[in-house]
C-alpha cells in the first residue's frame, strides 16, 4: 500500500527537493481552495488540526477528531476532490490544552485525545509534551518530554488495532511565544542548535523503544518566522546544518512550523535542507481575508464587512489581546491586517457569518473586469478564470491558491 508521507521522507533524505505542505486550518474556503489545488496538481496534501482546535471536548471549533475528518471529507466531496489524496495530521497533540491541571490528569486527557485522533483516521501525529502542567516548569526537559510522548505513542499504536500502516510520529517542538519568535541582537531568528535537536531525537528514540522506527519527523526552527507586522525571511544561502541532527535516522525528515509569508524560493531551499514537512496556516486565512476585503471595497456598501469585523473583534478581544501591541491606531490595523491573522478566529462568529453572506449575495452575476482589476491582481484574475463556482467563489479560491502555490514547487512524483 502506498504511503505518501514515507515516500516524501525517503526521497527527501535521498537528496531530492521533495516536500509536502501541511495546511493547518479549519476555515472552509481555505480547505476547499487547498484541496482543489492539490487535485489540479495531482498531489497529496496534509490537512492538520491542533489539539486546542479539535479535541474530545470540541476544542475552540466545537469539533471532535472524527467530526473534523467528516467535515473535511464533506468539503472534498462537494468540490469533487479525491479523498485518497488527503492525509490527516494532528498538531501538538499532548497535554497542552489541559496544562491548568496536574500532570497526571492532563496526561489522561491527552491519552483520550490521541486515541480519538488515531481512531478517527489521523495518521501524521505530532506528539508534543514539552510544556509543563501545574507545579511544573513552563518548558520540560528532553527526558520527561520524550517519556510522556512515548506514553502517548503507545496509545496511538493500540488505537490502530493492529494496523499501523501510514502511522508516522513527529516529535520535537519549536513553539514561538505570543507574537512570534524573538529575534536576536542582529534582528534575525536563530535556528535550532543541531546538537540540541540531535539530543531531542535521541531522547525520543530511547523512550519509544520498538516504536522508534515510526518516528518520521523532527520539528526544529530553520530561522523562518513572522510577527504581526514583519516577516523574517530566511536567507537562501543559510544552512543551519540541522540535517546533522538526523545522522543515523534515515527515515526521519525535518518539519518546519511558521513558514508562512516566506519568499517562494525559500520552500524549495528548505526541502534541500531536509525540511520535507512544511506547515502553513495564517498565510492562507490572510489570503481569504484579503479576498473578502477586496470584494468589500467594490460592493454596493463599501466597508460594511470591515465595519462588522471591527465590532466583533472589539466586543470579544481575547483572541488578539496580548498578540498585538501599540496605540489604538496600530491595534486596529493589526486586528484587520496583521500577519498573525488573529481575525481568523472571528469568522465563525454569527455576526461575521451574516456579514460575509451579505457580501457574497451583493454580487449578482459576473464582476466586470474593469472593477475587479481595481482590487485584485492580474494573477488572481487569471487563476480565477480557470476555476469553477460563482464569480465571488472563484476570486476567493484564486487568492488562497496563489498563497499556497509556492508549497507545491515539486512536480507530482
Amino acid at each position: 500500500m502506498s504511503d505518501p508521507l514515507r515516500d516524501i521522507v525517503t526521497r527527501n533524505r535521498a537528496g531530492a527537493r521533495a516536500a509536502i505542505p501541511s495546511v493547518c486550518s479549519a476555515q472552509p474556503d481555505v480547505l476547499r481552495a487547498s484541496l482543489l489545488r492539490a487535485e489540479a496538481l495531482d498531489r497529496s496534501v496534509v490537512i492538520e488540526a491542533t489539539s486546542n482546535q479539535v479535541n474530545q471536548d470540541g476544542g475552540y471549533t466545537g469539533i471532535t477528531p472524527a467530526g473534523f475528518i467528516d467535515y473535511v471529507h464533506g468539503i472534498a466531496d462537494q468540490a469533487r476532490v479525491d479523498r485518497d489524496r488527503i492525509i490527516f495530521g494532528g498538531d501538538h497533540l499532548g497535554p497542552q490544552a489541559w496544562r491548568s491541571m496536574p500532570a497526571d490528569a492532563a496526561m489522561e486527557k491527552a491519552r483520550v485525545l490521541v486515541n480519538d485522533y488515531v481512531s478517527a483516521g489521523f495518521r501524521k501525529i505530532h506528539l508534543d509534551c514539552s510544556e509543563g502542567c501545574v507545579g511544573e516548569p513552563a518548558q520540560l526537559g528532553d527526558a520527561l518530554t520524550a517519556s510522556r510522548s512515548a506514553d502517548l505513542a503507545q496509545v496511538c499504536v493500540e488505537a490502530c488495532d493492529g494496523n499501523t500502516d501510514g502511522l508516522l510520529f513527529v516529535v520535537g517542538t519549536e513553539v514561538p511565544p505570543p507574537g512570534g519568535a524573538r529575534a536576536d541582537e542582529e534582528d534575525d531568528i536563530p535556528p535550532t542548535d543541531p546538537a540540541a535537536a540531535k539530543a531531542t531525537l535521541a531522547a525520543h528514540g530511547d523512550s519509544f523503544g520498538s516504536m522508534a522506527s515510526m518516528i518520521g519527523g523532527l520539528v526544529v526552527q530553520p530561522g523562518v518566522e513572522f510577527s504581526p507586522t514583519d516577516v523574517h525571511h530566511m536567507p537562501l544561502d543559510r544552512d543551519p546544518h540541522l540535517l546533522d541532527a538526523l545522522e543515523g535516522w534515515p527515515g526521519v525528515c525535518l518539519e518546519a512550523h511558521s513558514t508562512d509569508y516566506q519568499y517562494p524560493e525559500v520552500f524549495a531551499r528548505l526541502a534541500e535542507l531536509g525540511f520535507a514537512f512544511q506547515k502553513v496556516g495564517p498565510a492562507l486565512t490572510f489570503a481569504y481575508r484579503e479576498a473578502l476585503y477586496a470584494l468589500d471595497k467594490i460592493s454596493p456598501m463599501p466597508g460594511a464587512l470591515e465595519g462588522v469585523m471591527e465590532q466583533v473583534m472589539s466586543a470579544d478581544p481575547k483572541y488578539w489581546t496580548g498578540h498585538y501591541h501599540g496605540d489604538e491606531a496600530a491595534l486596529r490595523h493589526q486586528r484587520h491586517f496583521g500577519l498573525a491573522d488573529r481575525i481568523r478566529y472571528y469568522w465563525p462568529n454569527p455576526a461575521a457569518l451574516a456579514a460575509v453572506a451579505a457580501l457574497r449575495d451583493a454580487f449578482n452575476g459576473p464582476i466586470p473586469d474593469r472593477i475587479a482589476q481595481t482590487v485584485f491582481s492580474e494573477a488572481v484574475l487569471t487563476r480565477a478564470e480557470t476555476l469553477g463556482g460563482d464569480p465571488v467563489q472563484r476570486l476567493i479560491d484564486a487568492q488562497i491558491q496563489l498563497a499556497l502555490d509556492p508549497y507545491f514547487f515539486e512536480e507530482a512524483a
